[in-house]
């Protein structure tokens, strides 16, 4: 029996990058769905996040993030540009972001077609794997490609859906906290929350205790 989990997901959550790969390779090895959940960032949902937060909490995040791709041996590099548009100095959000509502609108349109999941994963690794430009060019059609969808059709959905799109997202967030928690990255399962990249190992025993088989 096919056992199905959903993952709630920001293309700016460097945890959420650290988490998605392990996470495919899970629906690759064993007979897994796991449908993206796209939501947005903290920057887009409480822009004074990071004004108001402790000034250690970056230091240590940078510290912690790098940690956990070294340990799992995954690429990783500071997004050339990040996904966000933000004043360095003051930490303020621009009104403006079409970079971050780009790439999650894609997602969205990728989750519909049941693809989510791989395409969070190809393009989370130009974003956070080092990729100059990630947004120009085609390089995120090729993310597209290599998730098996026609990058020529996702754009046109993009551009003429946008308000459908968003209105999607918000609803995965309001699912998120429906199921029990409001970060990401969240895989939720049979009802239950796992927030967090280090919590893949216990998704893993909850549904081996389920039935989890190999394919």
């Amino acid at each position: 029996m096919t056992l199905t989990a959903e993952l709630y997901f920001s293309f700016r959550s460097p945890y959420s990058y650290l988490a998605v790969g392990r996470y495919r390779a899970m629906t690759e090895k064993y007979d897994l769905d796991i449908a993206l959940r796209p939501v947005w960032p903290l920057a887009i949902r409480e822009p004074d996040f990071f004004e108001r937060n402790h000034p250690n909490w970056l230091g240590y995040t940078m510290r912690d993030m790098l940690r956990v791709a070294q340990f799992h041996d995954i690429p990783f590099g500071a997004p050339r540009p990040d996904p966000i548009v933000q004043d360095v100095a003051t930490r303020r959000i621009a009104a403006d972001q079409p970079h971050i509502r780009r790439v999650t609108r894609m997602g969205q349109a990728a989750a519909r077609r049941g693809s989510g999941l791989p395409f969070a994963h190809e393009a989370g690794q130009l974003i956070w794997g080092g990729q100059e430009n990630w947004h120009e060019g085609d390089h995120l059609g090729g993310a597209l490609a290599r998730a098996g969808l026609h990058p020529a059709e996702i754009e046109r959905e993009v551009a003429a859906q946008p308000d459908a799109l968003d209105a999607e997202i918000a609803a995965n967030q309001d699912a998120l906290e429906a199921a029990g928690h409001w970060g990401v990255p969240t895989l939720v399962f049979d009802g239950e929350p796992f927030f967090g990249q280090d919590r893949i190992e216990m998704v893993r025993w909850r549904m081996d205790q389920k039935g989890l088989t190999e394919r």
